[in-house]
């Protein structure tokens, strides 16, 4: 019981988050998830096993409240599920701990990239259409890769790039449940053909998985109000110093 209270306040957290911010469900998660030993392709797979009833839950919202870009949503969405299907096919072929030094690199680089996001403003302006099939493509392949990063890459990169911070973060959580559909598929897939050699006991995680989903749905519909008393930057700037701690944690455990 006290692991799936734990990850139910981790799946509380990441929502909130992700909620304000638009990214760092899977980032927050899959950390975590991380500093427990759990090999990367399951956490990724456990994390994205969560995501599609929270991002469920989010898009629906988003698409209630009319947050949707509906032009940007269909370009981003075919580059952001080949990208997603592919990492999950690499990261399902290499050896977990052979690749763990490296996603704690990569998570602590989005923690340091979310800091310096934190800390500077963009102009707005109309987001160009080349841009959005590498962000896309990118985004969907390391949010596998890392259990983690589609909201941090795309969402950070299409605002990067001057989108409207409304439909950017409602567009982006919209159509990552494709995303986290096509990658929990794709494992899935990996599992029965045999192509995950190290593939775990599917009920391995439920606790963990079923914690992260709860806690996910419970602040959900709260996320919008509460981060409304919260500035966004503090929020961002917090996630990211936490982001970057628990992944030289991580870090220093592999050097043991």
């Amino acid at each position: 019981m006290s692991e799936f209270l734990l990850f139910f306040f981790v799946g509380a957290l990441a929502q909130l988050v992700d909620g304000a911010l638009g990214m760092a469900y899977g980032v927050i998660s899959s950390t975590v998830l991380l500093s427990f030993g759990i090999p990367p392709a399951q956490a990724s797979a456990s994390v994205h096993a969560a995501e599609l009833f929270t991002t469920a839950a989010s898009g629906t919202g988003h698409i209630v409240n009319r947050n949707i870009d509906w032009k940007l949503f269909r370009r981003l969405v075919p580059f952001g599920v080949v990208g997603g299907a592919l990492g999950a096919y690499v990261l399902t072929s290499v050896d977990g701990d052979a690749i763990k030094p490296y996603i704690a690199a990569y998570l602590g680089a989005i923690g340091v990239f979310l800091l310096v996001r934190s800390m500077r403003e963009v102009p707005r302006r109309p987001v160009p259409p080349l841009v959005v099939p590498p962000i896309a493509t990118a985004g969907g392949f390391l949010d596998a890769i890392g259990g983690g990063g589609w909201g941090p890459i795309v969402t950070s990169g299409l605002l990067g790039a001057g989108g409207q911070p409304r439909y950017v973060i409602g567009t982006v959580n919209t159509a990552e449940f494709l995303v986290a559909l096509t990658v929990s598929l794709s494992f899935a897939f990996a599992l029965i053909t045999g192509h995950w050699t190290d593939a775990p006991d599917l009920f391995q995680n439920a606790r963990a998985v079923g914690g992260l989903i709860l806690g996910g749905l419970v602040v959900a519909p709260l996320a919008g109000y509460i981060v409304r008393r919260i500035p966004q930057a503090w929020l961002l700037r917090a996630v990211a110093i936490l982001i970057c701690v628990l992944s030289a944690t991580q870090a220093y455990q592999l050097l043991e």
